[in-house]
């Protein structure tokens, strides 16, 4: 392995992507594509004590000169984790803005090199830290374990969306009912949805956990009982544990998300966003999620880690407890300003126990915030709001929720907006696609071992 070295280093303007203000940065490019930037300049580039601001990729990027909104402007347009990102910056002179661009190109077209010159990698199913594959999902490629569309009895619209849709179904064979999401795969490569489409269904082969599966949505329009949010909070506390064990970031929390099932105990929905192998310390960099649930250190553009998660749990039990959301304004700038430097504020009746919580998960600095240290979700279970919390009885499903939906069966769609479930099924078979061994095509290729793939079992 070739030894990473410093191409060029640097002051470099940097432009915010959400707060649309210039700040200096300290960049440092190094020829393994890691392009860093730090608020004040390193003693040595090899220094790991002071933490870094700004972490990309220059592999595979694209390059570009502008002079807006300022003279002597560069964009790098790159793949970021799983998004496609674009990151502005600004020199004093044109010359200078040339070698930056020359240097970053070189790196760019070197890693392209080495990549074309590497050996095909074998792709396993599994967690990214699983080094001794023991915590490996099997995925079943037997044609008597292959689950094909005609193994379900298709009941009722629930929802669709712009990338698919989702239908009560039952399968044949078991007489169990699920929700199966059909997606338009042309439109996911289309929008560059295509790894977080996949990351969506390999979370969950990964995951096996009483509060990370779909059902009923979780009612918007009203302010529950301090008990009745302590509930739905510990069930999600105990979901976001077991997420961060498998070094898995949710990042996509919020009320949408959040569903009931028959008997009342709290679903988590939509994995599309979540990040996997992420362990303690570990950080992303990509831009994502709902504006309101946005953490500040991802709206400052910094890098970001688990945190995040605890952020939006502080976001979604505000909801919960004072009925509006903590920071709100329709215009967005306006809005990361609010979640940036605005204090927050509680409603008179609100007990001491759950100001102290939502103060401590809603702290700006993800470093003191509640569940930012090394410890995680123990820390959340820890607080004086959860002492009441029997966090085994909550694993195991054995509080008693607070709310029963009133369902009469398993195809009572009443909690769902008749505008779906009125709606006449119309299923677009998969064609050649319904088969693993089918011939290989341009969708296929984004989508290995993905329709049908997975086994159903505990």
């Amino acid at each position: 392995m070739n030894e990473v070295s410093v191409v060029r280093e640097g002051w470099l303007q940097k432009r915010g992507e959400y707060i649309k203000t210039w700040r200096p940065r300290y960049f440092i490019l190094k020829s393994d594509g890691s392009f860093i930037g730090y608020k004040e300049k390193p003693e040595v580039s090899s220094d790991h004590s002071l933490p870094p601001l700004n972490n990309f990729s220059v592999a595979e990027c694209q390059l570009m000169k502008t002079e807006r909104p300022r003279p002597n402007t560069f964009v790098i347009r790159c793949l970021q984790w799983t998004s496609v990102i674009e990151r502005t910056f600004h020199v004093d002179s044109n010359e200078e803005r040339e070698e930056w661009m020359r240097s970053i190109q070189a790196v760019a077209n070197s890693l392209k090199s080495q990549q074309q010159d590497e050996e095909p990698m074998e792709i396993k199913f599994g967690s990214p830290s699983d080094s001794s594959g023991t915590e490996e999902m099997e995925i079943a490629m037997s044609k008597s374990h292959t689950k094909t569309m005609s193994d379900f009895d298709y009941l009722k619209l629930l929802g669709k969306g712009t990338f698919g849709k989702v239908i009560l179904v039952k399968e044949k064979a078991t007489g169990m009912y699920y929700a199966m999401k059909i997606l338009r795969k042309e439109v996911i490569i289309a929008k560059d949805e295509v790894a977080h489409t996949v990351t969506e269904s390999r979370v969950l082969q990964n995951t096996r956990h009483a509060f990370l599966t779909l059902f009923f949505h979780l009612s918007r329009d009203r302010v529950f009982t301090e008990d009745r949010a302590r509930f739905y909070g510990a069930e999600i506390v105990s979901a976001l544990e077991y997420l961060h064990s498998r070094n898995v970031v949710y990042r996509d929390l919020k009320l949408e998300n959040l569903m009931l099932d028959k008997d009342g105990h709290i679903k988590i929905t939509d994995f599309g966003l979540c990040k996997e192998g992420i362990t303690d310390g570990a950080t992303m960099k990509t831009f994502c999620g709902t504006p309101e649930y946005l953490a500040p250190e991802v709206l400052e553009d910094n890098d970001y880690g688990r945190a995040v998660d605890w952020w939006g749990l502080g976001v979604v039990m505000y909801e919960m407890m004072c009925g509006r959301l903590p920071f709100y304004n329709q215009d967005h700038e306006r809005l990361f300003e609010l979640i940036l430097m605005e204090e927050i504020r509680f409603p008179k009746n609100l007990a001491p126990e759950a100001k102290a919580l939502l103060a401590g998960l809603l702290k700006k600095d993800p470093k003191q915030r509640l569940g930012g240290g090394p410890d995680d979700a123990k820390e959340v279970m820890s607080h004086k709001f959860f002492i009441s919390v029997n966090w085994h009885d909550v694993t195991e499903r054995k509080l008693i929720p607070p709310f029963k939906p009133q369902v009469t069966s398993e195809t009572d769609t009443r909690y769902f907006d008749d505008e779906f479930t009125a709606q006449t099924i119309t299923i677009t078979p998969p064609d050649k696609y319904d088969s693993l061994d089918a011939e290989d095509s341009d969708q296929r290729t984004h989508f290995p071992q993905f329709s049908y793939s997975a086994s159903i079992r505990e």
